[in-house]
């Protein structure tokens, strides 16, 4: 049935018009680039006035993660965080902070697929969404994950701290400090615990942004896991006589 000279396919005989369904092909660099920058409306024009500032809580993330790293595998014969307790007050949790702001003040987010609408045609295309300050805040924010790790910073510097001796109440005559105390061991493990499950919902959710993302978060939740383990080896080790130790 046609009416006004066009039929139900959008046909225009009379203009000489005719609608043809054509496909683009979009190499793949090019719509992860789209897909993980889309161009949504911004609040004022900081992006315009401020440098991206997502390279400053990188580089205070990295600093503080490989330097933990690498006293605790004790390269070089390092032993003890006292000498490098900045970084769990102000190298890492500070650069953090100060990106996690002007990310806020940014208006960066990440970008996440939500369920796809249905279009004209009544076919399903998959929507890309990023979050802004107008919009709300949809998917798995920046600010979120630097303010994450910042407050982990700051809270396992404070159990590291010398001076605050929070493993005190846990000593005996054998353990002045306490700190090879099953209980307190045992406390710092649940708390990495809970962590590594924390930082594993990030990894979930990071599945459909980017492998770099999956993977970071991915790592961190197993590095949180391995360090709880280890804490409740020692709390095991330590509350065994030393008669049973000794044992084959």
């Amino acid at each position: 049935m046609a009416v006004n000279g066009s039929d139900a396919t959008n046909h225009d005989v009379e203009k000489g018009l005719h609608r043809t369904d054509t496909a683009v092909t979009m190499p793949p660099e090019l719509f992860e680039k789209l897909y993980l920058t889309p161009k949504v409306p911004k609040v004022g024009d900081y992006n315009l006035r401020f440098a991206n500032p997502t390279a400053l809580g990188f580089v205070g993330f990295v600093i503080s993660t490989f330097t933990f790293s690498m006293v605790l595998m004790g390269w070089g014969g390092s032993e003890g965080f006292s000498p490098v307790v900045g970084i769990f007050f102000f190298t890492g949790p500070l650069l953090l902070t100060f990106a996690m702001i002007f990310e806020w003040v940014m208006g960066n987010f990440f970008p996440i697929e939500k369920q796809g609408e249905k279009n004209a045609d009544g076919d399903i295309e998959p929507v890309s969404k990023r979050a802004n300050i107008s919009q709300g805040t949809n998917g798995i924010e920046t600010v979120m994950v630097m303010g994450l790790f910042s407050v982990f910073w700051l809270s396992f510097g404070v159990i590291q701290l010398p001076s605050l001796n929070l493993s005190l109440p846990y000593a005996t005559s054998g353990d002045p400090t306490g700190a090879t105390s099953p209980a307190f061991n045992t406390d710092v493990g649940l708390y990495l615990l809970v962590w590594g499950f924390a930082l594993f919902t990030f990894f979930i959710f990071t599945l459909k942004i980017n492998t770099v993302f999956a993977l970071i978060f991915g790592l961190v939740s197993a590095a949180c896991w391995i360090l709880s383990g280890a804490c409740e080896f020692a709390s095991i080790l330590s509350s065994q006589p030393v008669n049973e130790m000794g044992k084959g």
